[in-house]
C-alpha cells in the first residue's frame, strides 16, 4: 500500500490509508504499508497509519509531515520487471554492521496507490508501475493523467458528446502578464460567480468561488500558487452536488447516485474533511429517470477517459439540467469517503469493495501480459 506523497492532498491521503488498510481482510492479503514523505523519500512504515476522525488524522499528518521521520527503512521499486519489487534498505544497521546497510528484496503481488493528487494519481506512479511490470490498483497511466487534468478531461468529455458547463483555462504567466484582459474576458464569457480551480489538484485544494474582481484576482493567485494551469468555470444556478461511484475494467458498472449537502457556500477543504456540518444523502432523492441518466453519464465518463478499476464521477445537478463535472481516478478512501458510502448503498460493502478492487487490479495486469511485445 503506498500512500502520503509529494502533493498537496499529502494529509488526506494518510485519512484515506488509515481506512483501507484498516479494513483488508488479513485472511486474504498481508498489507505492507510504504510511505512517500513530502520530500519524495519512499519508506517501509514504522506503525500502519492508524484510523481516527479524518480531521484528527489531517491534525496529525500535518505535525508529522513538518517533520519527516527518517527512522522507516528506506524502499526502493525495482523499476523494471524482476523478482524483487522493491529493495528495501535498512541503513541503521551500518553502525552495527561495519557500515554496510542491509538490503532486502521483497516481491509484491500487487500495489494499492492511496494517493491523491500530483506525483500519485496523475500517472506518475502508474508509468512507474507499468516499468516494473507489477499489479496495481486503479486506472492507468493515461485515464490517470486525464482524471488530474481537469482542462484536458473537459476536451475529452465534450468530444464523447458529455454535457459540461462553459469554462475557460488561463496558464499562470498568461494571467500574471495579462490580468486586467483576461479578467475582463472570463467576466464577459462566464460572468460572476465563477469556480476557479488548479487544473491538477483534488480534494477542493485550491479552489475558491469569486463573486467580484477582488475575489476573482484572489482566486487565481491562489490557484496558481498551487498549478500553471487554472480552470475558471462558470458557477451553475440552484446547482445541488452529485456524486456516483464506478467500479470496474471492461465492464464497469454504477453505484447508486448520492448528494453532498456542504456545510459551507460549496464543498471546499474545509467542509471536506475539517467540518462537522456536511451532509450526505444516499440515495440520493432523485427521480429514477434522473437516477438512471447520472448512472449512465457516469460510465460513459469513465469510459472517455479510458478509466479502470474505479472512479467517482462528480455532477452539478441544476433545476433543468444534469452537467458532468469530474473524474477522480483514486477518490478518498477516508471514514467519510462517498466512494465507499455509495458502494455499501448498492450492497457492496467495504471489504468487499477492496477485495473487488484488487481483483481487477489482478485481472487487468494479466490481460496486459497476453500483448505481443515484438513483431516476430
Amino acid at each position: 500500500m503506498l500512500y502520503g506523497g509529494r502533493s498537496g492532498e499529502h494529509e488526506v491521503s494518510l485519512a484515506s490509508a488509515a481506512a483501507v488498510f484498516a479494513n483488508l481482510d488479513r485472511t486474504r492479503y498481508e498489507p505492507i504499508a510504504i510511505r512517500i514523505e513530502k520530500d519524495g523519500r519512499w519508506a517501509l512504515a514504522d506503525r500502519p497509519p492508524t484510523t481516527v476522525s479524518a480531521a484528527e488524522v489531517i491534525e496529525q499528518a500535518r505535525l508529522e509531515a513538518a517533520r519527516p521521520s527518517r527512522s522507516g527503512r528506506e524502499v526502493h521499486l525495482m523499476a523494471r520487471p524482476s523478482e524483487e519489487t522493491i529493495l528495501s534498505i535498512d541503513r541503521r544497521s551500518a553502525r552495527a554492521d561495519e557500515g554496510h546497510a542491509v538490503v532486502t528484496g521483497l516481491n509484491l503481488d500487487v500495489i494499492f496507490p492511496v494517493l491523491h493528487g500530483p506525483y500519485g494519481e496523475d500517472g506518475t506512479i502508474q508509468g512507474l508501475l507499468e516499468l516494473a511490470n507489477v499489479s496495481y490498483v486503479g486506472a492507468g497511466v493515461l485515464a490517470s493523467a486525464v482524471g488530474m487534468d481537469k482542462a484536458v478531461m473537459k476536451v475529452l468529455f465534450a468530444a464523447a458528446g458529455l454535457p459540461v458547463c462553459p469554462y475557460r483555462v488561463v496558464l499562470r504567466h498568461e494571467w500574471q502578464s495579462n490580468t486586467d484582459a483576461i479578467g475582463a474576458d472570463m467576466e464577459k464569457a462566464l460572468r460572476y460567480p465563477m469556480f476557479v480551480k488548479p487544473a491538477n489538484l483534488g480534494s477542493s485544494v485550491g479552489i475558491s468561488k469569486a463573486k467580484t474582481r477582488g475575489e476573482l484576482i484572489d482566486a487565481m493567485n491562489l490557484a496558481g500558487a498551487f498549478d500553471r494551469k487554472i480552470v475558471i468555470e462558470a458557477a451553475v444556478p440552484d446547482a445541488r452536488e452529485i456524486e456516483c461511484a464506478v467500479l470496474g475494467n471492461d465492464h464497469p458498472e454504477a453505484s447508486v447516485p448520492g448528494e453532498v449537502i456542504p456545510s459551507r457556500e460549496f464543498y471546499d477543504y474545509e467542509a471536506k474533511y475539517l467540518d462537522e456540518g456536511s451532509k450526505v444523502i444516499i440515495p440520493a432523492e432523485l427521480g429514477p429517470k434522473t437516477a438512471a441518466e447520472i448512472q449512465r453519464l457516469s460510465i460513459l465518463a469513465f469510459k472517455a477517459i479510458d478509466g479502470a478499476g474505479m472512479a467517482r464521477v462528480d455532477f452539478l445537478l441544476s433545476p433543468d439540467r444534469i452537467f458532468v463535472n469530474e473524474v477522480n481516478t483514486i477518490p478518498g478512501f477516508t471514514t467519510i469517503s462517498m466512494y465507499s458510502k455509495l458502494w455499501a448503498a448498492t450492497g457492496v460493502d467495504y471489504p468487499a469493495l477492496l477485495d473487488r478492487l484488487i481483483a481487477l487490479a489482478l485481472e487487468r495486469h494479466a490481460e496486459k501480459q497476453q500483448l505481443r511485445t515484438s513483431v516476430t
